[in-house]
């Protein structure tokens, strides 16, 4: 039997049990998540188990006190208990499908995590069946190639959205998750509010609160609509609303542009929030660090900029995204941003990010 040392919490992992080291990173920005909203007295409810480490470093390291852990494999199940036990904690483990528990439980969480393998779309529907008012719910989707446009027919077949498959893929994606859930939370009358939502390596996250009421539900939906994309300058185009209105032809340099959507255009981050996830760290991971103060730098608008596309719709030699930023510092707001490496969000238009590409390049 492997072993394994996480955070705070000690796992053994069975034969047979899924368990991904790779995701610690993950679980540990999740841990901070909790902290920072101080959930210590919540009611949990991981539908995901596996081992249970998550879990139990939500009780170790977050003080949740009471939670129930689902997993339907029963070698999942016998593993999360014994791991509960040797990490000396009193949480429920349960081996049902978390359509079976909340089709037959009259319980409700303060906190409900998924994080299946694969698309997080048969779950969401039954998690928020079980989810308080004013509930925190944590999604996770790793069918990246669906949301990310490689698989189209898919992500229109799971999620209802045509997506995109060029460099604004990783936050199109994030943002058609985003509206999903929206969409399936406003069936409870349910708004949602969104925390923190990254994509990282081959997985999306979305930290979401909850808000009950009509009204919330209504506003949620009110905030997704559909963009557009020129793949000639790559300029790009959005507006709110259930009927796509987005002009056709490209503001900037004429040609036709792609649509895609619908997906969720509001506010992807709750700044505050991660202000303080950041003040939480006492050394640990830097990769988690890096991750968030990312985020927290980032401008919250949708969409951004490839400075390389920019620099060869141009024909110039590469040019340094400090440049740009530089650049585009005098009478915009910009900055870099966690979905690429090579991406510039800012208030600026294309022209103005076009003319800063160019005088960058002459430098």
């Amino acid at each position: 039997m492997e072993q394994a040392t996480e955070g705070a919490a000690r796992i053994r992992i069975s034969e047979g049990v899924f368990y991904n080291p790779k995701m610690r990173k993950l679980r540990s920005i999740s841990v901070l998540f909790l902290r920072a909203l101080g959930m210590r007295d919540a009611r949990l409810l991981d539908a995901t188990a596996a081992t249970g480490a998550r879990g139990i470093r939500y009780a170790l390291e977050a003080g949740i006190r009471d939670g129930v852990l689902l997993d339907i494999n029963p070698a999942a199940c016998r593993n999360a208990k014994a791991n509960v036990r040797l990490n000396g904690l009193r949480l429920r483990v349960l081996g049902k499908s978390l359509q079976e528990f909340a089709g037959a439980s009259k319980e409700a969480f303060d906190v409900v995590d998924l994080d299946p393998f694969g698309t997080p779309v048969p779950l969401v529907h039954d998690a928020l069946k079980v989810c308080k008012r004013h509930a925190v719910l944590m999604v996770t989707a790793t069918d990246t190639a669906t949301l990310c446009g490689a698989e189209a027919a898919a992500c229109l077949r799971n999620y209802g959205s045509v997506p995109i498959h060029n460099e604004l893929c990783h936050e199109a994606g994030v943002r058609i998750l985003l509206y999903f859930v929206a969409r399936e939370a406003a069936q409870f009358g349910f708004g949602i509010e969104p925390l923190l939502s990254i994509a990282d390596m081959h997985y999306m996250r979305l930290f979401l609160r909850l808000e009950q009421g009509a009204e919330k539900a209504h506003e949620s939906v009110r905030r997704s609509g559909f963009g557009a994309y020129c793949s000639n300058c790559h300029n790009f185009a959005y507006e709110a609303g259930i009927e796509r209105r987005v002009d056709a032809k490209c503001g900037y340099c004429g040609k036709r542009m792609q649509f895609f959507g619908p997906l969720w255009l509001g506010g992807l981050h709750d700044k505050r929030l991660l202000g303080r996830m950041l003040r939480l760290r006492d050394g640990g991971d830097g990769d988690v660090r890096e991750l968030l103060e990312r985020v927290h730098g980032e401008l919250d608008t949708p969409f951004f900029y490839s400075v390389p596309k920019a620099t060869s719709y141009l024909g110039v030699g590469s040019v340094s995204q400090a440049r740009v930023l530089a650049a585009l510092s005098s009478g915009h707001r910009a900055t870099r941003t966690h979905f690429d490496d090579d991406g510039i969000k800012t208030d600026a238009g294309t022209g103005a990010v076009i003319e800063a590409v160019r005088r960058a390049s002459e430098e």
